[in-house]
């Protein structure tokens, strides 16, 4: 997906109303873009690119079945579901549903030396130390990018996705 395309389907859904039916395909869609424009540090552009989520989640069954039909660059995609914060080993990104916010600081300690990106649906974990935070404004989804984390993380953000979040 070129960014142009990229960028006409993001304001489209930042423009719609969403469901809660509606949201896992779209945090589907808004977390294989994240692969595309962010870079990760050169020791982990190989072997598979890992998406880990913390938890039972309707997001593990969306992202299965993008993991089956797409590719980040030469990586080939596997999604690892991690039932307990112990088991975190080593992903790309970590997605931590709602229902496991209370883990969020364990989960990042847990994965603070290994550049991954931590992405979150919880009001104020862009705030406190999240990378990425989706989160519905006036209907709409959208979400915050706390770029200083990201740097801490040694990961790099494209300046075209920069531009559709909100800056914390």
């Amino acid at each position: 997906m070129n960014i142009k395309r990229l960028f006409v389907l993001i304001i489209f859904v930042m423009a719609s109303s969403v469901s809660k039916a509606q949201i896992y395909n779209y945090y589907q869609i808004f977390i294989y873009n994240f692969a595309k424009y962010i870079q990760w540090p050169p020791e982990k552009q190989n072997g598979d690119f890992v998406i880990g989520v913390l938890g039972d989640s309707p997001i593990v069954e969306k992202l299965q079945g993008m993991a089956s039909a797409k590719k980040v660059g030469a990586q080939s995609i596997k999604i690892a579901v991690y039932n307990d914060v112990s088991q975190i080993n080593n992903c790309h990104m970590l997605f931590i549903p709602e229902n496991q916010s209370k883990n969020f600081d364990a989960a990042k300690t847990k994965v603070s030396s290994n550049s991954t990106l931590i992405i979150t649906e919880e009001k104020d974990l862009g705030k406190k130390g999240s990378n990425i935070n989706f989160i519905v404004v006036d209907g709409k989804l959208r979400f915050e990018l706390n770029r200083n984390e990201t740097e801490k993380s040694n990961l790099k953000v494209s300046s075209d996705l920069t531009k559709l979040a909100i800056l914390i």
